[in-house]
């Protein structure tokens, strides 16, 4: 216990005053007890201000200095319940508080052996940083987080930040809405506080304040996007907290292709084998409908759907229209696919022959399509065509007509369709029309075109004279009693 005299010096003289002060400002970062009420647990708040003061909880290592009583004076580990045991006063809950809340209870307790007791109370190391990342993330659940630097009062000490969560939960999906992120942090022992985050002004106007420090105990939660802006979601996938642009996704993709089913997309160089062309290029919408062997010529690319599933087990749909990729470069349309996406190729109810052409030329489309020419042609068998090529490109591809020999005034057009059935129709043949459904349709991949010879009654020996796979074709079209 200090002298009394002692403490009146202290108290009432200028240099009482001024040594007090010395040893204040001795102390680095120093939390002393003062004669106030100990702060009050607050309530959960929503501000732009976020608590900063760190908290002590279990793990941490401190110091206790009780003034001029050396052998109340020293090192802590608080336990995970968060209570110290110090001398003549026992056990200290100090989970919850900050150092000067800390030290305001020890020297309250104190205060029934010594008069006027000075404490203080030094962070010598924090524990790690037990974070929690949910919602619109990778992979999101409980991570522990190092700080890095010095520790305690060391103003080295750097604690990771919401980037560091982020980029540790494997990045935000494109499902995300960056814009709304939110941070919770607990204030004192029950308190909540939520702190709306913009990372889109992050990246945008470099605003670091934005990037919070983390405290032990923070959650961060991602929402999802209730709208997609195509323009902004090349932006939101080149940043360093979205997810990993070189992970292969698996995308499923459905309707006028002409290899329908599920696909890994990868960012990367591709040799032309898997149908994409070569070359680097972004896990887009585009590179997926070519990994699928391209658009067919009854494709809508006016109203392409994406349909992404969400952390919140709903689903987004986002429409895309690739016509205006085409028409006028607007590449926001080829926006980036995610893993579980689907992408659907509806079918176009009017399309101009123009347009067919034009589609045709672009990469949306198979460099080639195979159609079949056989029977009485000069040149019976596969033929390489552009695709959305007609029936007399393909005839003509052929050969053209046996002289003499071909039934001239009609042929066969044989579809394998997607769902497996087999269709058959007879299509009037006038090489002087232009591409119209009735004389001169368009063609798809795999179709068969058969020209019939003079005689009906020798119809079905034309068509077992045909081998390969061109014949099991005619196997099924019997089998369908076609």
């Amino acid at each position: 216990m200090l002298n009394k005299d002692l403490w009146k010096f202290l108290a009432h003289s200028t240099t009482g005053l001024a040594l007090l002060t010395v040893v204040n400002l001795a102390l680095p970062s120093v939390s002393v007890a003062q004669k106030k009420p100990v702060a009050t647990t607050a309530p959960t708040t929503t501000s732009t201000n976020i608590a900063t003061d760190y908290l002590l909880g279990g793990g941490d290592l401190i110091r206790v200095n009780v003034f001029e009583v050396p052998e109340y004076t020293g090192e802590y580990q608080v336990p995970p319940g968060g209570s110290i045991n110090l001398p003549l006063i026992g056990s200290i809950p100090v989970l919850g508080l900050t150092t000067e809340q800390a030290a305001d209870e020890i020297a309250r307790r104190y205060a029934r052996f010594l008069k006027r007791p000075l404490i203080s109370v030094n962070l010598l190391s924090p524990r790690p940083i037990n974070i929690f990342v949910a919602g619109e993330v990778t992979r999101p659940g409980a991570y522990t987080l190092s700080l890095q630097g010095g520790a305690g009062n060391n103003p080295g000490v750097q604690y990771p930040t919401v980037l560091a969560a982020l980029t540790s939960a494997q990045g935000v999906t494109l499902a995300a809405d960056v814009t709304k992120v939110e941070l919770r942090r607990k204030t004192g022992r029950t308190g909540e506080q939520t702190v709306p985050l913009n990372l889109k002004e992050l990246t945008q106007t470099g605003r670091i304040s934005q990037d919070i420090t983390l405290r032990d105990g923070d959650t961060i939660y991602v929402p999802t996007a209730t709208t997609l802006n195509v323009a902004e979601a090349r932006n939101l996938f080149s940043a360093n907290f979205a997810a990993n642009q070189t992970a292969p996704r698996t995308v499923v993709v459905i309707g006028e292709v002409y290899r329908p089913g599920s696909y890994l997309v990868t960012q990367g160089t591709s040799d032309g084998k898997d149908g994409a062309p070569q070359g680097s290029g972004l896990p887009t919408v585009m590179r997926s409908l070519q990994l699928a062997g391209g658009i067919t010529s009854q494709a809508d690319v006016r109203n392409i759907r994406l349909r992404r599933p969400t952390r919140t087990g709903s689903e987004q749909t986002i429409d895309l229209n690739l016509w205006e990729l085409l028409k006028s470069g607007d590449i926001n349309q080829d926006i980036v696919v995610q893993d579980g996406d689907t992408i659907v190729v509806p079918t176009a109810t009017a399309l101009s022959p123009a347009e067919a052409t034009q589609l045709a030329t672009t990469t949306l489309s198979p460099s080639k399509i195979q159609v079949g020419v056989v029977g009485e042609v000069k040149k019976p068998g596969t033929v390489d065509l552009q695709p959305n090529s007609s029936l007399n490109q393909a005839l003509l591809a052929a050969g053209g007509f046996n002289d003499g020999r071909a039934s001239r005034g009609a042929v066969d057009l044989i579809r394998l369709n997607p769902n497996g059935t087999v269709t058959k129709r007879v299509v009037k043949v006038d090489f002087s029309k232009e591409i119209n459904e009735e004389t001169n349709p368009i063609l798809r991949n795999n179709d068969v075109v058969v020209v019939d010879r003079n005689g009906l009654t020798r119809t079905g020996d034309s068509i077992n004279t045909v081998s390969g796979p061109l014949g099991v074709i005619f196997n099924i079209l019997r089998f369908f009693g076609l």
